[in-house]
């Protein structure tokens, strides 16, 4: 057998160690004798590099130096929770934001004069405002809260499966010890007392932290993540971890399919799955999840939660399953845009552990007068159509196997369109709601660049965090291996070379700049949720938003066509939300959650909820 160490040795000596072109070559040459001129030109080709011939010949005639190579890195076994040396800042020169830490002004304080309802359930869908001010005035205890979202937790989870652990004995301990504390006056703010959930990729001292992955169903990571640690501190009650697909993908995990509160033949996407889900179920007072690209997103307009994807680099992921080092977030999922508020306050800022988080201040004032924000709107994704039908000319299929996969993705084409199609009222009503508030809308195109090539750089970065899944060949245990699914993809990302990561970093860069162009004029956009790019754009530069309801589909909604709940384009039909994003300046998360707040407060849908069994 060859040595690698060696292989790489003469490869770096001739320029190539940063391209993808040693790491194909030597995977291609296991298992044989010697390496080949053939193995050269195939991994060239895939590498997009030429070389002549007499490289070729000299590359195999020192194939037996001596060197250290990939196999001496690969020796250390380096944890999931060791980041890169390199840092992604979207702030760019000239920027600056405001450091200064002020009280909240919260909103006028819920009149609970009257106590605490007979049945306790009927304030599972409560705001975290509400049942702040209930703990607050000794209305209800945080214990009979715990106890009653502990038992809806244990009696839905059989149907939605958005559980990995109940933290129980935890949860008891912690309230009994915020009731003490309210009751000799040692108030510690709006989340005092309340329960919520974890998605499980943050670590819990004393508790199993499963990432959501077949092979890490008994992981135990001895330390609570910052954001556990701060939610402590505000003395809010930790009842659950909750589900999240896989290696945080999609809403299947090792345990089943996370279901849609509003259809449970549906998943409830993800991969916040589990505190979307339970959010929206009135099973949690909130909950916390992440995105990378879409995974606070997605559920929440599943679900029909409000969602915050805070700025890159205002809130640690320090104990957090780490996905994509430059574009993972935390963040919450709520009933309303001011428990979102209330949330953030209690988590954001530096820990001195996570180098990406600036000690930015982020300031809630719900009297602030969001009438003198600028605002813009994404004009040509509100107004654009869906495409029609094109016919495509196909060779003729050559098993009737083929032919049904292809009867089915036509099937899931036409599904796709006819729910855009029907959806675009919903998104004409939200338009003429902010002007009917008087929002001075101001119409805004994105800058064009080739964003989906540059998420490159998510694919490469979450190879490499799972990257000895792919060499030991345990990506096997992962529960779906669609196309889609990681297995697959990091599998793929071995074939990416160093140097179009780079290029795709840079490609980022001139994105950042521009889309800081549109901020320059803008403190707030509106966007249509799947709105053509905006979810892609603003993961890959930073840039904060949020997810609200916008409206419930009637009886005439289109209905999937496929009832698989683990199919992840199963969504829509009747009597499911819809939902709304605003998009903030970085670090602008007070104005932004402003304005959205002024929407849901003149609309109310995140008042409704779903029926369940």
């Amino acid at each position: 057998m060859l040595d690698r160490r060696n292989f790489m040795k003469t490869c770096s000596g001739m320029g190539l160690a940063g391209t993808l072109f040693p790491g194909v070559l030597w995977a291609q040459a296991q298992g044989a004798t010697k390496i080949t001129k053939e193995m050269i030109d195939n991994a060239a080709a895939i590498a997009d590099v030429t070389i002549a011939d007499e490289y070729k010949e000299m590359m195999l005639a020192d194939l037996n130096d001596h060197a250290k190579g990939y196999e001496e890195i690969y020796k250390l076994k380096i944890p999931n929770s060791v980041d890169p040396a390199v840092l992604f800042d979207p702030m760019l020169p000239g920027m600056k934001f405001e450091t200064e830490r002020k009280p909240m002004r919260l909103s006028k304080a819920p009149n609970v004069a009257a106590g605490a309802p007979k049945n306790l359930e009927d304030l599972a869908f409560a705001s975290v405002r509400e049942l702040a001010e209930l703990v607050r005035t000794k209305k209800v205890s945080s214990v009979a809260l715990t106890e009653m979202y502990l038992q809806r937790l244990k009696k839905y989870d059989s149907t939605l499966k958005f559980v990995v652990t109940l933290t129980e004995e935890r949860a008891l301990a912690q309230a009994k010890r915020a009731d003490a504390e309210i009751a000799a006056g040692k108030y510690r703010g709006p989340l005092h007392g309340l329960p919520w959930g974890a998605k499980d990729l943050l670590a819990t001292k004393g508790y199993r932290t499963t990432w959501g992955a077949a092979g890490f169903e008994n992981q135990m990571i001895d330390e609570d993540a910052t954001v556990v640690r701060r939610l402590d501190e505000a003395g809010a009650v930790l009842v659950a971890k909750l589900t999240l697909g896989a290696l945080a993908q999609g809403d299947v995990w090792f345990g089943g399919v996370t279901r849609n509160p509003w259809n449970t033949n549906q998943g409830s996407s993800g991969s916040s799955a589990g505190p979307a889900s339970a959010t929206a179920a009135g099973c949690v007072a909130f909950s916390i999840g992440s995105e990378t690209l879409g995974s606070i997103s997605s559920p929440s307009t599943r679900c029909g939660c409000t969602g915050l994807r805070p700025t890159f680099g205002l809130v640690p992921r320090t104990g957090a399953m780490a996905l994509s080092w430059t574009m993972d977030k935390l963040g919450p999922i709520c009933r309303s845009v001011e428990d979102c508020a209330l949330v953030l306050d209690a988590i954001y800022g530096p820990d001195g552990h996570d180098r990406t988080v600036h000690p930015a201040a982020f300031h809630w004032d719900a009297n602030l007068d969001w009438k003198k924000l600028r605002v813009g709107y994404l004009k040509a994704d509100f107004e654009r159509k869906p495409e029609p039908p094109q016919e495509e000319k196909e060779e003729p299929a050559k098993t009737p196997e083929e032919q049904k996969k292809r009867d089915e993705k036509k099937k899931r084409r036409e599904a796709g369109r006819a729910r855009a199609e029907y959806d675009r009222k919903y998104s004409d009503a939200a338009i003429a709601k902010l002007h009917q508030m008087g929002v001075n809308l101001i119409p805004v195109d994105l800058p064009k660049f080739p964003y989906s090539a540059i998420t490159v750089m998510l694919t490469a970065e979450s190879a490499a965090a799972f990257d000895d899944l792919t060499r030991t060949g345990r990506d096997k245990l992962l529960t779906s291996q669609k196309d889609y699914d990681w297995p697959n993809t990091f599998r793929t990302a071995r074939f990416i070379p160093a140097v179009e990561y780079i290029q795709a970093a840079r490609a980022r860069k001139l994105a950042m700049e521009a889309m800081a162009k549109v901020f320059d004029t803008l403190d707030v956009l509106v966007a249509p949720t799947s709105g053509s790019q905006q979810l892609v754009i603003t993961n890959l530069t930073g840039h904060p938003s949020v997810i609200l309801p916008n409206g419930l589909r009637g009886e005439d909604a289109p209905k999937y066509p496929f009832e698989d709940p683990s199919d992840f384009q199963n969504a829509g039909g009747p009597r499911t939300p819809t939902s709304l994003t605003f998009l903030g300046k970085l670090y602008g998360e007070g104005e932004l959650l402003a304005l959205a707040r002024a929407y849901q407060e003149a609309t109310g849908f995140h008042l409704q909820h779903p029926k369940l069994a």
